[in-house]
């Protein structure tokens, strides 16, 4: 990569800004994390309506990981592995979560497909992050 790349993305890291750029990366993780505690029983729900066992024990780990995992991106602590983490975490979710392949065809095969690469786009720009923040740290 030329240099003016890495000089560019040095001032986005380092700029003050780049909090709401984070913060947008992982507004999905920090909503979905606050929707899954004031609705738990919800949560345990869908992680059964996974097949993740046991149901309650996901529902928690996802909580916990979710919200870890994006104040360390947020707060620049360990931000290239938690970035990564939720790359990698994103594309796993993705994989069990939205199987449009699985549905008949139809709106609901559409939206579900359409939210698959939606998430296969976001896991990338997480690993994105997480190697542009190993190369220049």
């Amino acid at each position: 990569m030329s240099d003016g790349f890495h000089h560019g993305l040095s001032a986005i890291v380092g700029n003050p800004l780049s909090f709401l750029i984070f913060l947008g990366l992982c507004a999905p993780f920090l909503q979905g994390s606050l929707t899954k505690i004031c609705r738990f029983e919800e949560a345990i729900t869908e992680m059964g309506g996974l097949g993740l066992r046991p149901p309650r024990l996901f529902a928690i780990a996802v909580i916990a990981f979710e919200l870890t995992a994006s104040g360390m991106l947020l707060f620049g602590y360990y931000r290239g592995a938690a970035s990564f983490a939720l790359g990698v975490f994103t594309f796993a979710a993705t994989l069990i979560a939205l199987r449009f392949w699985e549905l008949p065809a139809g709106k609901a095969r559409i939206g579900a497909m359409d939210s698959f690469f939606e998430h296969i786009g976001l896991a990338a720009a997480f690993v994105l992050v997480a190697a542009l923040e190993f190369q220049l740290g």
